[in-house]
């Protein structure tokens, strides 16, 4: 969410699209309700779905699903989502609904012999009539470094690193890794002085890439070796790093601000859309955006004077 930018060159690799690095794009909510089962009372259980990631480019919507491993359920798990995603475009009148589906993909960092090489989910109505719905899947162990980096396929740096999981937490040579993790971190660096990364996309995917390895290794001897290779910083005097670190902290308060917000309001009004009452809603405040109750109710009056005024 926060390097939006960098996923045009995935949506231009996995849809076979054209579009250029500084198109205007736009996030869009990544999650909503589904009615599950009834309780023993009588009422619905309502569940919340969240996808990974949804990008609006011009009139196109791409829904891209991150999995580590192969899920029995992945398909009808997107299934829900991409009808999620489908119904905030969804239009109506009396007697008719036009629901455009989003194009969809799925992400799979490592691969096992089960891992399917399309998704397909089929329609099949009571007239007989058949739809099928299919998407071919994004293999990572398919992509060497080299066509990470000449594609631009940025986010999928951090997940690299997954091919070697094995030998990495077993203790086994990490040779290759070593060379493989210095590779990525000059070519960033490389592109950094290029002009096409920023100060903060190069020091949040290196610290992406960390995270991956620290979560792999989970504290073994390999850990400190491999995290070093991603130390390096961009070079850039003190003035030029104080003046970063004021316009970024600057910007993050105010989009953290203004996510939570929006984030809030879609709560409230989607908990009215399916009838919860004012206490379901404020412990979904709480759940999800980390509201003390306090600070949900006062959220949940003010969205309800909003509306009346």
């Amino acid at each position: 969410m926060k390097h939006k930018r960098l996923f045009i060159s995935v949506i231009n690799e996995t849809f076979g699209k054209d579009y250029p690095m500084d198109v205007k794009i736009e996030t869009l909510p990544s999650e909503g309700y589904l009615t599950e089962s009834e309780t023993t009372d009588g009422r619905k259980d309502i569940e919340e779905q969240i996808s990974d990631f949804v990008i609006k480019v011009g009139d196109e919507v791409y829904l891209l699903e991150c999995q580590s491993y192969d899920d029995n359920s992945m398909a009808i798990r997107i299934a829900e989502y991409v009808f999620i995603v489908a119904r905030q475009f969804a239009a109506w009148d009396i007697g008719h609904a036009v629901i455009p589906m989003p194009r969809f993909a799925i992400i799979y960092i490592k691969r096992t012999d089960n891992t399917p090489r399309i998704t397909v989910i089929t329609y099949i109505f009571p007239d007989g009539q058949k739809v099928e719905y299919e998407s071919e899947n994004v293999i990572l162990e398919a992509f060497t470094k080299e066509d990470i980096i000449e594609k631009r396929l940025f986010p999928y740096i951090p997940f690299y690193i997954a091919r070697y999981e094995k030998d990495i937490s077993s203790g086994h040579s990490i040779e290759n890794v070593v060379k493989d993790l210095e590779y990525f971190r000059d070519q960033i660096l490389w592109l950094h002085k290029g002009g096409e990364l920023s100060d903060i996309e190069v020091v949040d995917l290196m610290g992406f890439v960390n995270t991956i390895i620290t979560h792999i290794t989970n504290g073994n001897k390999n850990e400190e070796r491999l995290v070093n290779i991603m130390g390096g910083t961009v070079i850039e005097t003190e003035s030029e790093k104080l003046i970063r670190k004021g316009r970024v902290e600057g910007r993050v308060r105010g989009r953290a601000e203004g996510r939570t917000e929006g984030r809030a309001e879609e709560i409230i009004e989607m908990g009215w859309e399916f009838g919860l009452d004012d206490a379901a809603i404020l412990k979904k405040l709480q759940e999800r955006i980390g509201f003390s109750l306090e600070t949900a109710a006062a959220c949940l009056e003010e969205h309800r004077k909003q509306l009346v005024q």
